[in-house]
C-alpha cells in the first residue's frame, strides 16, 4: 500500500491535489531589468505550498538552458524567456488563461 496524500486522502498515486492547484493558479511571466543590464525573466504567482518550486525552476532552467533562482516566492530566470517560458509552464499541466505575459 503506498502512501495517502494528506489533503484528499487518497493514494499518492491517485491523488489529484496537484492537479487542481495547477488549474487555480493565476501566473504572470515578465521581463525585469537588473544589475549590470542583464535581463530576468520572472515567473510569480505559484503557490510554494501547493506546488514544488524547486523542481519547476529546475525543469526551466534545464530546458531553456539558463541559470536562475528562487526568491521571494518566485522564479528568476536569467534572459528574455518568456514565450519559452509559457511552452514550458503548459507542458508541465498549466492552463493558458492561468499564464499571463506581461
Amino acid at each position: 500500500m503506498g502512501l495517502v496524500c494528506q489533503t484528499c486522502g487518497l493514494v499518492k498515486e491517485l491523488c489529484v491535489c496537484e492537479t487542481i492547484a495547477k488549474e487555480s493558479q493565476k501566473i504572470t511571466v515578465f521581463l525585469e531589468r537588473k544589475k549590470f543590464n542583464k535581463f530576468y525573466t520572472i515567473v510569480k504567482g505559484i503557490d510554494d505550498k501547493e506546488i514544488d518550486l524547486k523542481d519547476l525552476a529546475k525543469t526551466l532552467k534545464s530546458m531553456l538552458a539558463c541559470g536562475g533562482t528562487i526568491k521571494n516566492k518566485q522564479i528568476e530566470l536569467q534572459g528574455d524567456h518568456r514565450q519559452k517560458t509559457k511552452e514550458i509552464l503548459l507542458k508541465y499541466g498549466f492552463l493558458a488563461s492561468t499564464v499571463e505575459i506581461r
